[in-house]
C-alpha cells in the first residue's frame, strides 16, 4: 500500500516556512509550509526554491492561503541562477520526470497525494496548483485528483519540444487527457500562461490546451517578440519570477495579479477579488 503521509518535522528551514519530508508511493521530497488557510501548492521551477520562488510564496501567504512548497530538486533557499545545469541534469535522468513522453510523470502522483493531504489538513473547497517552467505540465497532471480546483500552468517546458509533436504536447497520455476534459465539462478551469517567443514553452503547447480544453482554458501569452512595446527580451521565460517586472500595467504584472484572482475565484468563491493595486500593498 503507498505511504500517504509519512513526515518528520526537522526544523526551519526557509525564513516562515516549516520543513518536513512527505512520502508517497516510494517517493520522498521535503516540503516547506507556510502561511494559514486554503492550500495552494507552489512547485517551483529550475533551478529550485530560488528568492523568486519564494517571493511568489509570500505573496499567497499574504493573501490568506496556506503555500506548500515541494523541493522537488535543487537547494532550497539557493539563488535564481545557482545549479542550473545540476538541476536539469536531474530532471533529464531521473524516473520521476517523463521528459520526453507525452504522459504525466512519477512525480505527479506524489504531487496529488500531496494535494490531498494538504486539502485534509486545510479545507476549503479544494487546493490550487501552480507550476513552472519543467514543473509547469505537472499543474495539468494535478488535475487529475478531485481536490485540486485551480491549476496554473507557467511556461510548462515538459515535454521537451524537439520534434513537432513534443511541442504540442501537454504531458498527459490520451486517458489522463480525457479525464482532464470530462472535468472541464463539469466546471473546471483551467490558466497558462507564457511569453509569446518562449521556445522553451511552445506556441503549440497552447493552442493543443485551448483545442482540448474549450472555455476550459484560459491563456495569457505576453508579447515578448522583438520591438514588443514593454521592451521585454525574446529570452523572457519566467513570467511570475524572474522576468516579473512588479511595476502596475506591465503585462508581468497583469499576469501576476490575475493568477492571484484565479485562485481566489476558486478557493474562496463569492468573495472579492484577492488581487491588489501596488498602492494597497
Amino acid at each position: 500500500m503507498p505511504e500517504q503521509g509519512e513526515e518528520s518535522k526537522r526544523g526551519e528551514t526557509l525564513d516562515g516556512f516549516t520543513e518536513s519530508t512527505f512520502s508517497h508511493d516510494g517517493i520522498s521530497h521535503q516540503v516547506f509550509r507556510g502561511g494559514a488557510g486554503p492550500a495552494v501548492i507552489l512547485i517551483h521551477e529550475v533551478p529550485g526554491i530560488h528568492p523568486g520562488v519564494l517571493d511568489l510564496a509570500r505573496r499567497f501567504i499574504d493573501r490568506g492561503y496556506t503555500v506548500y512548497l515541494p523541493s522537488m530538486f535543487g537547494r532550497p533557499g539557493g539563488k535564481a541562477g545557482e545549479g542550473i545545469v545540476k538541476s536539469i541534469a536531474k530532471v533529464c535522468i531521473s524516473r520521476e520526470f517523463a521528459v520526453l513522453a507525452n504522459r504525466s510523470s512519477p512525480a505527479t502522483g506524489w504531487l496529488r497525494a500531496l494535494a490531498a493531504k494538504a486539502h485534509r489538513e486545510c479545507g476549503g473547497p479544494g487546493v490550487g496548483a501552480i507550476g513552472m517552467c519543467m514543473t509547469g505540465s505537472f499543474a495539468l497532471a494535478m488535475a487529475l485528483d478531485p481536490a485540486v480546483i485551480a491549476p496554473v500552468m507557467s511556461q510548462p517546458a515538459l515535454p521537451a519540444g524537439l520534434t513537432a509533436r513534443g511541442r504540442a504536447a501537454v504531458g498527459l497520455d490520451d486517458g489522463e487527457l480525457a479525464q482532464v476534459k470530462a472535468r472541464t465539462s463539469q466546471g473546471l478551469r483551467l490558466l497558462g500562461l507564457r511569453f509569446s517567443n518562449d521556445r522553451a514553452c511552445p506556441a503549440e503547447r497552447f493552442a493543443t490546451m485551448r483545442r482540448e480544453f474549450g472555455a476550459g482554458f484560459e491563456s495569457i501569452e505576453i508579447d515578448s517578440s522583438p520591438g514588443n512595446p514593454f521592451g521585454i527580451a525574446e529570452s523572457a521565460h519566467c513570467v511570475l519570477t524572474v522576468d516579473l517586472v512588479d511595476t502596475p500595467g506591465h503585462p508581468t504584472k497583469a499576469a501576476l495579479d490575475r493568477t492571484i484572482e484565479f485562485i481566489g475565484e476558486r478557493l474562496r468563491p463569492g468573495t472579492a477579488a484577492t488581487t491588489r493595486t501596488e498602492e494597497q500593498q
